[in-house]
């Protein structure tokens, strides 16, 4: 099957489209072609559907085979891959996921896309929505700011739901030196979140810029996630301590995010860029000896 490696900010995916070839077992696909040593190498695999909803449909695998309900860096890269590969010649158009419909804008530099906006649609905070246990945090009422213990140290939370569960933290340790490869995947499991979640660690620099990590559920420490940085912009509009445009800093590079409170709208912009192509020849599971 063919494919192409794209990336946006360092959170990078396969992406196929079905339009010409059908593929039977995605799920167990993505964990093949995930696989950094025996695969392609990527956070997970996003096939682009037809739909009688939208212009596209995204479907999307975590590495691990789990399916995922949004990707901001994801869904940007779709809109990259369906205008240059002929399948659009519209720059706004519609794209269905699991999350609801999300409405896309490509800006276009000589003929390609050079940066993709996204209608991330609203935010919630809602127990229920998120979802989120309210009972397993020790001052759950609104849920902005709200206190939880992980491993033995309480830390102060605000749970956001992007169309996928976010817990954000901000923190005043350097966000660098953060135990995230021990405490993301405490986060992600915990008894709180009853369909995992997505932990942002989060250093406000001022009330415009953040830098940003996160551990994202079925994935683990990803360059970047663009749910993540709307759920860390909105949650800081929400304990008072951001603006509602500002720029986020993960691993992989920079996003704008803008949240209107009013509309509850919330818009993710950065680049989304190619990085091969190539079809896929012997992909397997390693070899093991018969016993």
């Amino acid at each position: 099957m063919k494919f192409t490696k794209m990336q946006g900010c360092g959170n990078d995916y396969v992406y196929m489209d079905t339009f010409s070839e059908p593929v039977k077992d995605r799920s167990a696909m993505a964990q093949l072609l995930s696989n950094r040593n025996f695969g392609i190498g990527s956070d997970g695999l996003i096939f682009i559907n037809p739909s009688d909803k939208a212009d596209f449909e995204m479907e999307m695998y975590n590495l691990d085979g789990s399916r995922a309900q949004m990707c901001g860096n994801g869904i940007r890269c779709v809109g990259k891959y369906v205008y240059e590969h002929g399948l659009t010649d519209k720059t706004d158009f519609t794209v269905d996921t699991l999350a609801g419909l999300k409405h896309l804008h490509l800006s276009l530099s000589e003929g390609e896309v050079s940066l993709v906006s996204v209608d991330m649609g609203g935010a919630t905070i809602i127990p229920e929505q998120i979802p989120v246990k309210p009972d397993e945090f020790e001052d759950y009422s609104d849920g902005i700011g709200s206190s939880i213990e992980v491993l033995g140290k309480t830390y102060k939370v605000t749970p956001v739901s992007m169309g996928n569960p976010h817990s954000v933290c901000f923190i005043d340790e350097d966000v660098e030196s953060f135990d995230l490869m021990r405490i993301g995947p405490a986060f992600e499991t915990h008894p709180a979140f009853p369909e995992k979640v997505n932990a942002e660690f989060v250093n406000i620099k001022d009330r415009t810029h953040i830098k940003v990590r996160v551990w994202e559920r079925g994935s683990g420490e990803t360059c970047a996630c663009g749910t993540g940085a709307c759920a860390c912009v909105v949650a800081g509009v929400l304990n008072g301590l951001l603006d509602k445009e500002v720029f986020v800093e993960m691993k992989g590079g920079v996003l704008r995010v803008t949240w209107d409170e009013i509309e509850n709208k919330v818009t993710l912009a950065g680049p989304a860029v190619t990085v091969f192509e190539g079809e896929t020849i012997n992909i397997q599971k390693p070899y093991k000896f018969a016993e």
